[in-house]
């Protein structure tokens, strides 16, 4: 077989070969998973937005800091856990600090945060939990534990004129189980929580 002849017939199946798995797994697959996201998960596939009042104010998915313009918390919400990816809840910087548990400059800022959660909270410095005073992984985690969420409890219903139990009623309906019953602790997220807060008030 002439070799020029064999090598047009091979480029010519490799284009071809080419044009059909571009058109199979660029377009057909692609458009297939979102239609099937859209169909099964219509919530899920366009990052679990969470409305209040008909307004979208964050994904569940993305925590969000309650705090004012100088970063100080604002005590009538309930607080978050502190964010190191960007200016906080960055989902564009998506990351812990990196910084290693014998870091000075950890050490010291998770004893200011101690202290300052101390005192918001009327408690011991040796009281306030971990995920008070740490970022997560991501940076990004929506949740805290229901212990912290409890401690909570009092302060915010004092900001809000509210009856603590009432106040403790919402927290209790928005502590996730484990998934399935035994992966992971139980949760509270935060934003969800705050918006069935506000809702008291309407």
């Amino acid at each position: 077989m002439n070799p020029v002849r064999s090598s047009m017939r091979q480029l010519g199946v490799s284009l071809r070969a080419l044009a059909v798995l571009t058109v199979l797994l660029g377009v057909v697959y692609p458009l297939t998973v979102a239609g099937i996201g859209q169909a099964a998960l219509h919530g899920r596939a366009n990052g679990s937005l969470v409305s209040s009042g008909g307004t979208d104010v964050g994904s569940a998915l993305i925590g969000q800091s309650f705090t004012d313009a100088d970063g100080a918390a604002l005590p009538q919400w309930f607080q978050s856990r502190p964010s190191a990816a960007g200016d906080g809840y960055d989902g564009g910087a998506s990351s812990g600090s990196n910084l290693g548990p014998l870091n000075e400059d950890l050490a010291a800022a998770v004893a200011e945060r101690r202290a300052a959660v101390a005192e918001l909270e009327a408690v011991v410095p040796a009281d306030v939990p971990a995920e008070a005073v740490t970022a997560s992984g991501s940076g990004l985690d929506p949740h805290i534990s229901p212990e912290y969420a409890r401690m909570q409890v009092d302060r915010v219903a004092a900001e809000r004129g509210l009856d603590p139990a009432r106040v403790q009623a919402l927290v209790d309906d928005a502590t996730q189980a484990p998934f399935a019953g035994i992966l992971g602790l139980r949760t509270v997220n935060v934003l969800l929580l705050n918006i069935s807060l506000a809702e008291l008030d309407t």
